[in-house]
């Protein structure tokens, strides 16, 4: 199925590993240009080169850290300066942060607003201006669905995550006029490298704890029984954004397996 992504410019964050750089990735095998924004250059030129080898596609990187306004300010305009505009952002940048309300400093809920909300905010105020040049511009944000339903012990990011579904239901109606549509697809338990490093922690205690127990672990906890591939959120951030979904707009979907109590 043709996508209609061929010759877009898709801007993604948080793309040096795990689902940004699965849904960077499958951009590029669908014939877009693709950015890739997050701290680290050196992770940043990794992955560009990694997507590169797989999909053949034209794959340049733009090291910023989101929370950063001037920072965002100028990786955005660089972007749209080399590869001619911007079709599609895709929020990403952030990892899970679960507390307790009385474990909760304000150092930790300072932080993780300040790259989910504020740096979905950034990112989305210095890209709007080329979106709004584009003839079929979409903007992913990625959240969960604790941002729907939050279950004891998920602050911040449950918190954090609701203003991003509630941004993404504002911006489809505001930005809607200039063809822009806005989507959030709200992740489950996928394979990541966050995740990889609590097995490390287990498996530093208990060697006999492999990776592969790990991963099979999460499946009780899921209908599907599994944890996802970052490959399938790529996928499904993807789509949202190419023009088989030219319709929809406003939609938070869930994608963690079956697992969320809540649409």
């Amino acid at each position: 199925m043709d996508l209609g992504l061929t010759g877009k410019v898709a801007l993604v964050t948080g793309a040096s590993f795990g689902i940004g750089k699965a849904a960077a990735t499958r951009f590029a095998q669908e014939g877009a240009s693709v950015a890739i924004l997050a701290r680290t250059a050196f992770d940043l030129e990794t992955a560009a080169a990694d997507i590169r080898s797989k999909t053949g596609g034209n794959v340049i990187t733009a090291p910023a850290d989101v929370a950063d306004e001037d920072a965002v300010k100028s990786a955005v305009n660089d972007v749209a300066e080399k590869l001619g505009g911007i079709d599609i952002l895709v929020n990403n940048a952030g990892q899970g942060n679960a507390n307790r309300f009385e474990d909760m400093t304000n150092e930790i809920l300072d932080f993780d607003f300040d790259v989910k909300v504020k740096g979905a905010i950034f990112m989305t105020r210095y890209a709007l201006p080329h979106l709004k040049q584009s003839q079929s511009a979409a903007i992913c944000n990625i959240t969960t669905a604790a941002g729907k339903a939050a279950p004891g012990g998920a602050q911040p990011t449950a918190l954090s995550r609701a203003a991003g579904i509630s941004l993404t239901k504002a911006w489809s109606k505001e930005f809607g006029e200039h063809g822009i549509r806005v989507n959030t697809v709200c992740i489950g338990s996928f394979k990541s490298r966050q995740n990889r490093r609590h097995w490390e922690v287990a498996n530093a205690k208990d060697p006999s704890f492999t990776l592969e127990d790990h991963w099979a672990s999460y499946g009780p906890g899921i209908p599907l029984g599994r944890i996802g591939e970052a490959a399938e959120a790529g996928d499904v951030i993807v789509f949202l954004c190419s023009q088989v979904a030219s319709y929809v707009s406003g939609a938070a979907v869930n994608l963690d397996g079956g697992a969320a109590p809540v649409y």
